[in-house]
C-alpha cells in the first residue's frame, strides 16, 4: 500500500534539489509496497515479450541489455507513481509546477549483460550547460532487490555540470577522464519498493549482470515546460483511460489522445552502447 498519509508538504524543496544539484541522484525507500513491485514486474514481463515480437520494439542498450518504452496504462501502478507526494514534490521542485511527464518506459539487464562505457542519456541542453539549471528528471523504479551481481547501476556523482560538447554524441567522455568517474562512482542498490530521481546528465552506467535473473527497471522521465524530450518519444493515451485520470495526472501528461494503442516502434539506437566496455 502506498504511504498516503505523506504530503509533499513532508519533503522538504532544499533538501531535494540539494541532492538534485549535488550528488544528482536522490532516492525514497520503500514509497511502494513489495506486492506493488511484483505486478510491475508482471506488466514489464508481458510487455517485453510483446515487445520482442514487433521489429524497433526493443531497443539493444549492449548485450544482453534491452529497453522498451511503453504507454502509461499499460503499467497498472503508473497512476500510483505519478500521484505519489515524492514523486510530486521533486518534480515541482526541480523543475517546477508546469512539469510534464514525457515518457515510460523499462530498461532490462539480463544475464550476460555487460559493463557499460560511462555516459549520460542525452546531450546537456544549454538550460544546464550554460544557465545551470536541470531541466529533466528521470525516475527509475526497481522491479528486484538488486544485488552485485546483477550488475547495479553505477552513478558518478556530481558529473551532471559536466561539459562533454566536445566529445562523441556530447554523451560519452574519453577513456582518459574514467578516473574521474571511478572516483566518484556510487553504486546503487535499490530493493523492491523503491523510488530513485536523478538528472539523466549525471555520468553513469549499467555494469555487468553476472546473476542467473533479469535486473528490470522501469523509467519515467519528466520535463520542465522548456525541455525538449517528448519529441524523442510517442507518449499515447487511449480516450477511454483518458477518461479515468484525475486532473492532478492527465494535466502533467504530454501524450497523443487515440482511440487504440498504437505499438511504439523506436528508433532512438544509442550507438554508444551498443559495444561492452571492456
Amino acid at each position: 500500500m502506498l504511504r498516503m498519509s505523506e504530503s509533499r508538504m513532508d519533503y522538504d524543496t532544499a533538501e531535494i534539489m540539494g541532492g538534485l544539484y549535488g550528488d544528482g541522484i536522490i532516492a525514497l525507500k520503500g514509497a511502494f509496497s513489495r506486492d506493488w513491485a511484483e505486478r510491475m514486474r508482471e506488466d514489464i514481463d508481458l510487455l517485453f515479450d510483446e515487445a520482442r515480437q514487433v521489429p524497433g520494439g526493443a531497443l539493444p542498450r549492449g548485450p544482453e541489455r534491452f529497453y522498451v518504452e511503453v504507454h502509461p496504462e499499460r503499467i497498472r501502478g503508473f497512476v500510483d507513481i505519478a500521484t505519489h507526494p515524492w514523486f510530486i514534490a521533486v518534480c515541482e521542485a526541480v523543475l517546477g509546477p508546469d512539469y510534464k511527464i514525457v515518457e515510460a518506459g523499462f530498461d532490462i539487464p539480463f544475464p550476460g549483460a555487460a559493463d557499460q562505457p560511462w555516459h549520460r542519456d542525452f546531450p546537456s541542453p544549454d538550460a544546464t550547460l550554460k544557465g545551470r539549471r536541470l531541466n529533466s528528471l528521470a525516475f527509475n523504479l526497481t522491479s528486484v532487490d538488486t544485488t552485485l551481481e546483477m550488475g547495479p547501476l553505477e552513478v558518478a556523482h556530481g558529473t551532471q555540470w559536466d561539459d562533454l560538447s566536445n566529445y562523441s554524441d556530447g554523451m560519452f567522455p574519453p577513456k582518459e577522464l574514467y578516473p574521474r568517474y571511478r572516483e566518484r562512482m556510487v553504486r546503487k542498490m535499490p530493493q523492491m519498493g523503491d523510488i530513485s530521481a536523478r538528472s539523466a546528465l549525471t555520468i553513469h552506467r549499467g555494469t555487468a549482470n553476472r546473476s542467473n535473473v533479469a535486473r528490470p527497471v522501469l523509467v519515467i522521465g519528466v520535463d520542465a515546460p522548456d525541455a525538449t524530450n517528448a519529441d524523442h518519444h510517442d507518449l499515447q493515451v487511449t480516450r477511454n483511460y483518458a477518461a479515468t485520470l484525475p486532473d492532478r495526472v492527465l494535466n502533467h501528461l504530454t501524450y497523443r489522445l487515440v482511440d487504440d494503442l498504437e505499438t511504439v516502434v523506436q528508433h532512438h539506437v544509442i550507438e554508444g552502447l551498443l559495444e561492452p566496455d571492456y
